[in-house]
């Protein structure tokens, strides 16, 4: 039976703003990417995240971002490998402390906005990252996008990686995905993005934007949680997989390295 993980980008309001539907949309998925205060997010906001997806049985991962409350983390910025070391770290540590107090424990690590984007073709920024996940806990899983100089740099430093692929974004023909503020960038039809996500899973490919096929492999997918319609979109996805006879769960917990 296929496996496919669905991921979420959560937790990120900050102070009396507020969203999306993050306790509906832990119903459906199975892994949540909690934002932790760099890009979005609080410690009130963080620690409620992290309870409410522990009750579910929903994977708590980190969501590190660059320092940019105002852009939302997706304006790009020029940061060192060495910055990106130490902002990492800082955000995991946030997170995986909440999810300790709750009795859990942090499973995996997703990188943020224009900071994932900037690094899927960035060796030194890669490096960082990867560094930064190893050291806080050789354990720790993380999700790079699938055929990605991120991918690459995860599994000669012995990192354990998820491939990532998108539900609700269109592609390059290199295999990254459209910028956003693109002519569609953003899949808005429901029935379109199943489709493409079907593919993904099953044929191991995504049609670009241009046409082409550009090959892939998905072992996580993600949804994100702040685009119009986002709980209805979850629901019947893995309605969908399921009923096409795929398992849908958080992926392994590493054992590469002792508690």
């Amino acid at each position: 039976m296929p496996e496919i993980d669905l991921n979420c980008d959560m937790g990120e309001g900050f102070g009396a703003y507020k969203m999306g539907d993050d306790l509906t949309l832990l119903e459906h998925v199975t892994s949540a990417n909690i934002a932790c205060g760099f890009h979005a997010g609080d410690p009130g906001t963080i620690a409620r995240t992290v309870q409410a997806a522990v009750a579910r049985g929903v994977a708590v991962g980190a969501h590190p971002g660059l320092p940019d409350l105002q852009g939302f983390g997706r304006r790009v910025m020029k940061v060192s490998e060495g910055e990106v070391y130490d902002m990492v770290v800082y955000q995991i540590g946030a997170v995986q402390a909440f999810a300790a107090a709750a009795g859990s424990r942090l499973r995996h690590v997703k990188i943020h906005g224009a900071l994932y984007n900037m690094a899927v073709n960035d060796e030194a920024l890669s490096r960082g990252i990867c560094r930064a996940t190893h050291d806080v806990d050789a354990r720790l899983m993380l999700y790079a996008l699938s055929g990605s100089v991120t991918e690459r740099v995860a599994r000669e430093l012995g990192v354990p990686v998820a491939c990532e692929a998108f539900a609700d974004r269109s592609y390059q023909d290199d295999g990254t995905l459209t910028p956003r503020g693109k002519p569609g960038a953003m899949i808005t039809d429901v029935e379109q993005s199943i489709a493409q996500v079907r593919r993904m899973i099953t044929e191991g490919v995504v049609r670009a934007q241009s046409g082409k096929e550009v090959r892939l492999h998905a072992d996580t997918i993600c949804v994100h949680g702040d685009q119009p319609g986002a709980v209805d979109f979850a629901r019947r996805l893995r309605a969908t997989l399921q009923a096409d006879g795929v398992r849908v769960k958080a992926p392994d917990f590493s054992t590469t390295a002792t508690a």
